[in-house]
């Protein structure tokens, strides 16, 4: 008998699961879609059956490509987009938009509905907002409640519990109702740091409710990641899933923090390291053994990542996805044979083979300058009503002049990185180095155009799937094959490629960021007219 551990990550549009070996080795994955529904410009829907159907689908898939003995499984960990999940009486889904549509009953993380709730509760400048960069997000889920409740409250009253999806996913598989301290601290407004939540705030922006039933309806158990629950899978759970009834179960993470800690422990000291996981939208991740607080990034959260140490957290709520909204205004998008490969991966080899090498590819985009907020701007501005910048474009509409729009494009992800560096900087973070992962951060084009633009060293994991690997390491710990997180992050992770950033083009990345911070500024007045 081989012990081995699964982690499930559901991402925006689909859940994967992974089985790895005790030394964070993965033997086999899968992976299977998730429908997703958008109503207008800022509604965004998914179905919680729907979600927990595919996350079955790809357990019972990674466990056939391992070839392992599913009484092998010593635990199971989950990790997930910070959606927000409301559930009626004995789990029955409750409808967060349409009535028509029940089944819809998870409003997603990119969802901005709460635009107008979130400015009402940065308005109140409650101290509770300091741990969230002094400005909440539309994406976290207290604005999200308060819009439901102002405007389905026939849904708010009936709802018997709201999760954070990790949180439900637990729940499905074990019935208990602990929630992971990552995600009430970092979504919904607990004080780990004082192992409480604050009444006062909800009396304060409305959602009284909740405070006075006790905080019943969003969490009386608060637990570190990794925690082993209840009494592992039920035996419902463990049909579904392909596995064995009790098979350990851990109190999860949000997908980003779950790359955190694929990720930071691999090199050095974690303080030392910025965890910067590159999906449909990103995420920095910086550790510090006493609370810093830095205008507009989010935290310090306590144990919300690593036990025992304060978390702060930024990124952008579009990266991958605004590569992607930026290429589709092109008409060169349409035209371009890429064959099995994405768009990008196709421009990021045409880039770097026309330059010789990636980091000599910004010339391409000279005197094109992009700022990527398609959906805001996360940090360090905490401005969700700013938007997209695209400057320098001519007539051209062939191929060079696509490539030469990725290029810039790339290189405003990167100095949007470079921002949220800057500001923890100038309160005393300082990190020596960025590990990346997530999907839109595997091209190695990417990473270098990454190091060139920030003018840090960009270190890639040796594992293929770094936030996986985060939820598996959460298993292990909750089946006791290591006895610690961090123990077991010392035990599962490894270093693999890096990137040092080039000294020929740093003046050339210098001149670059300060326009962009122009733009950026510009487009933020310009909003509001």
């Amino acid at each position: 008998m081989t012990a081995c551990v699964i982690g499930v990550d559901v991402g925006t549009g689909s859940a994967r699961a992974g089985v790895f070996d005790l030394t964070g080795h993965m033997l086999g994955t899968d992976s299977a879609p998730i429908e997703m529904h958008r109503e207008g410009h800022d509604r965004v829907e998914q179905s919680s059956t729907d979600i927990w159907s595919a996350i079955c689908s790809s357990v019972r898939g990674a466990v056939s490509s391992a070839g392992v003995d599913p009484a092998d499984v010593a635990g199971i960990g989950f990790d997930a987009t910070c959606s927000m999940v409301v559930q009626g009486q004995g789990g029955t889904p409750l409808p967060v938009g349409n009535p028509d549509a029940p089944e819809r009953d998870v409003i997603v993380w990119m969802d901005h509905r709460a635009i107008e709730q979130a400015r009402r509760i940065n308005a109140t400048g409650h101290s509770v907002l300091k741990y969230v960069g002094g400005r909440i997000s539309p994406e976290m889920q207290t604005p999200k409640l308060l819009w439901l409740k102002e405007n389905r409250p026939e849904v708010f009253d009936a709802a018997a519990g709201f999760f954070d999806l990790t949180d439900w996913f637990t729940w499905r598989a074990t019935g208990s109702l602990a929630r992971s301290v990552c995600t009430v601290t970092c979504k919904w407004t607990y004080l780990a740091h004082e192992k409480r939540w604050d009444a006062d705030y909800f009396h304060t922006i409305g959602l009284e409710e909740l405070a006075d039933e006790g905080f019943a309806r969003i969490g009386t158990q608060i637990v570190e990641p990794g925690t082993a629950l209840a009494n592992g899978l039920t035996d419902r759970a463990a049909q579904e899933l392909g596995l064995p009834p009790n098979t350990p179960v851990a109190a999860g993470l949000i997908d980003a923090h779950a790359g955190g800690i694929g990720t930071v422990g691999a090199e050095g000291d974690p303080t030392e390291n910025l965890a910067y996981v590159f999906g449909t939208s990103s995420c920095t991740m910086t550790t510090t053994d006493e609370p810093v607080f830095v205008p507009g990034v989010w935290g310090p959260y306590k144990s919300a990542m690593v036990p025992g140490a304060w978390l702060n957290e930024g990124g952008q709520s579009a990266a991958g996805a605004a590569i992607d909204a930026l290429l589709a205004h092109h008409p060169a998008s349409a035209t371009v044979e890429t064959g099995a490969e994405s768009l990008p991966i196709v421009l990021a080899a045409r880039a770097q083979s026309t330059s010789g090498n990636a980091s000599g590819s910004v010339a391409l985009a000279r005197g094109i300058h992009v700022v990527p907020e398609f959906l805001g701007n996360r940090a360090p501005h905490a401005d969700p009503d700013t938007r997209a910048v695209i400057a320098g474009l001519g007539m051209a509409q062939d191929e060079d002049s696509l490539t030469a729009l990725y290029v810039a494009g790339i290189c405003g992800i990167g100095y949007g990185l470079r921002q949220i560096v800057t500001a923890q900087r100038a309160e005393g973070i300082n990190v020596e180095r960025i590990l990346i992962s997530g999907g839109a951060g595997k091209s190695p084009y990417v990473r270098q155009i990454l190091a060139d633009t920030t003018g840090l060293e960009v270190v890639a994991p040796l594992a293929e799937e770094p936030v996986l690997l985060g939820s598996a390491i959460l298993g292990a710990v909750a089946g006791a094959a290591h006895p610690s997180v961090t123990d077991a992050m010392s035990a599962m992770t490894r270093i693999g490629e890096r990137y040092d950033p080039s000294q020929d083009h740093a003046s050339i990345h210098d001149g670059r960021f300060q326009i962009f911070c122009r733009l950026q500024e510009t487009m933020r007045k310009a909003a509001s007219l």
